[in-house]
């Protein structure tokens, strides 16, 4: 599975990078979403494996803080980075005449690096505060990975400061992107509606039902992780931290690996793409 994470997501980036009809705000998204997915995934399988096939189950404690570092920035920027594709789509079809002035170079860039800089600065507050915290126990971290839920059950100290800032990052990236895709979604269904052409409604769908499902598998698996309320007697629950821990390689592993399938199997300008790379390729050879 990481191997066909790195190579779909890795043809997608390439793709997006050397065929010029990649070259618009949409697919700049999708190639930031696949860097993205790398990036996470290989902070995180790889010495899951090592652990697996070695049985050295161990981590350092600075380990451990670069661990959660890229996997709550990767994931708070995810979250940025799919409301930022909902309202491209959402121009796209409500607003195709101005399409090219509002969706610009200049703003779709901004719009990327606001969602990388801001999931930085929030992954930095939050491993911060958890690392921060004293740790007196046996320090058996009840998961795959460092996840910061299961490291702040090991704190032998108040941790309710801890979880105002995790309710208040969820508010700001899970809460709010997913407002701008709701609302988004309502606009270009009711703009899908309204035309006359069955074969305008088809192609205006087929160019959101990627991301739509994208969206559906992600927000899915990760409200199900940071959206619903915790406890102290909760975190001690065994089996349900045993259930967390794999609907956390469900969204770390499976969707990233998902994501590439799901963009180009209804997309043919990226199989366009991929396949003027391949015959590139072979001719060049």
């Amino acid at each position: 599975m990481y191997l066909v994470i790195l190579i779909g997501n890795g043809v997608l980036i390439i793709a997006s990078i050397f065929d010029s009809r990649l070259h618009t705000p949409m697919y700049f998204f999708l190639g930031n979403l696949s860097f993205l997915d790398i990036c996470y995934t290989s902070s995180s399988v790889p010495s899951t494996l090592v652990s697996l096939i070695s049985k050295k189950r161990n981590i350092s404690f600075s380990g451990c803080a670069v661990q959660m570092f890229f996997g709550f920035a990767m994931g708070s920027t995810e979250c940025f980075l799919l409301g930022m594709m909902a309202f491209d789509r959402y121009v796209a079809i409500c607003n195709p005449l101005r399409y090219p002035i509002i969706m610009s170079k200049v703003v779709y860039v901004l719009m990327a690096s606001v969602s990388w800089l801001s999931g930085g600065i929030n992954s930095i507050v939050q491993t911060s505060l958890a690392m921060q915290l004293p740790f007196c126990g046996n320090n058996i971290i009840n998961h795959f990975l460092c996840e910061i839920l299961a490291v702040l059950k090991l704190a032998c100290a108040d941790i309710t400061l801890n979880y105002v800032t995790i309710v208040v990052s969820n508010m700001a990236f899970l809460v709010l992107p997913l407002i701008v895709i709701f609302f988004s979604y309502m606009f270009i269904l009711y703009t899908i509606l309204r035309m006359n052409s069955a074969t305008g409604r088809r192609k205006a769908f087929s160019t959101c039902s990627a991301h739509l499902t994208v969206v559906i598998i992600f927000y899915g698996t990760i409200f199900f992780m940071y959206a619903k309320p915790k406890s102290q007697d909760h975190l001690r629950n065994d089996n349900l931290q045993a259930t967390e821990g794999l609907i956390s390689m469900f969204y770390g592993v499976v969707t990233p690996m998902l994501n590439p399938i799901i963009y180009s199997l209804r997309n043919k300008d990226v199989k366009a793409a991929v396949k003027y790379l391949l015959n590139w390729k072979t001719v060049n050879q």
